[in-house]
């Protein structure tokens, strides 16, 4: 799918880890060194302790499809339709992304499908994390 480079996410300090690790193909999460949570997006805290001991961990990749709808309205700039979906990661959070390398059909995107995080290096700054259906190959 193109992206429309106006759309691009701009990294602040809070979030310049994310970003980084994305472009080195790693999901890099944060997790509270005083109560373990595990959470996204990244904050400078703890969403559950506001602890601001935390730590940035390597997740494994793997989710489950939680929810997802189908755009269909397409703009100029981008191929369609395609998937605007929320997943699971294997440790814990939730994160928006897009679902590839499947049919856009709900046929084919069915909730809890396991999934696997792909990198898509959108610009020379800028790799959006987005999943696949796990086990296949690209």
């Amino acid at each position: 799918m193109a992206v429309n480079p106006k759309t691009l996410p701009k990294p602040t300090p809070e979030t310049q880890h994310f970003w980084d690790g994305a472009k080195a193909e790693e999901l890099l999460l944060q997790q509270c060194d005083a109560c373990q949570h595990i959470y996204f997006p990244p904050r400078p805290f703890c969403p559950d302790c506001a602890s601001r001991d935390v730590s940035i961990i390597k997740a494994s990749g793997k989710a489950i499809l939680y929810s997802y709808v189908i755009n269909h309205r397409v703009p100029k700039w981008a191929d369609g339709p395609y998937s605007i979906a929320v997943v699971e990661l294997e440790e814990g959070p939730r994160m928006m992304t897009n679902i590839v390398d499947v049919e856009q059909t709900p046929e084919a995107l069915v909730l809890d499908m396991p999934v696997e995080v792909v990198f898509d290096a959108v610009s020379d700054d800028i790799t959006l994390p987005k999943f696949r259906p796990a086990g296949d190959a690209s």
